[in-house]
């Protein structure tokens, strides 16, 4: 039943977000009782906090898959951020740290997430490295955390602005890169 109302409380948070969607919602999505919601999970948030991390994790997996045949660094890079970005998990996953940021309580299971992001992008950039024979002075766990920091903030800004999806992959793809990032011009709003 846990996971059950993980699947259908998910599907209904990546429509509509956190406060578009009511306990209620969730139970009949997932052939339950309300009170279920509140039996496994406590709170609506609790319930969003954990759905968003588990669906972060979820999207850092199919990444991790479509990056897997890569025949260059570039294009590792590239299929690992046009996996990531724009990805309705990871625009969950910047609402849930927001959240917890108000409720502490919450943030425990935020921090097993980055530390299990961190962890599999190292592991899988390691073994990437090893196959390929590339090399470089960063260490992979420096490499992972970058990663996923300069993707939650593309993703932070992608949401905030209305930024195009690709103009959001070409950016983090620099930022990765450590290249200067190319501006869009900015909207006559913008100009004042």
């Amino acid at each position: 039943m846990r996971s059950r109302l993980l699947d259908a409380a998910v599907e209904l948070f990546k429509a509509r977000g956190l406060a578009g969607v009511s306990v209620a919602e969730i139970a009949a999505a997932a052939g339950a009782y309300p009170s279920q919601v509140t039996y496994y999970f406590r709170t609506k948030e609790a319930l969003f906090v954990e759905a968003a991390c588990r669906e972060v994790l979820y999207v850092a997996a199919q990444a991790e898959a479509a990056a897997a045949g890569a025949p260059t660094g570039a294009d590792y890079n590239r299929r690992l951020v046009e996996t990531v970005v724009g990805s309705p998990g990871l625009a969950l996953f910047v609402e849930a740290l927001s959240l917890a940021r108000r409720r502490q309580d919450l943030a425990p299971l935020v921090e097993r997430t980055f530390e299990r992001l961190h962890a599999e992008g190292d592991r899988a950039y390691a073994q990437a490295r090893e196959r390929r024979g590339w090399t470089g002075p960063e260490s992979t766990a420096t490499v992972a955390r970058r990663f996923w920091t300069l993707a939650l903030g593309v993703a932070l800004r992608e949401g905030a602005t209305d930024a195009p999806l690709a103009e959001a992959v070409e950016e983090m793809i620099a930022l990765l890169r450590q290249e200067p990032v190319a501006r869009a011009r900015p909207t006559e709003a913008g100009d004042a």
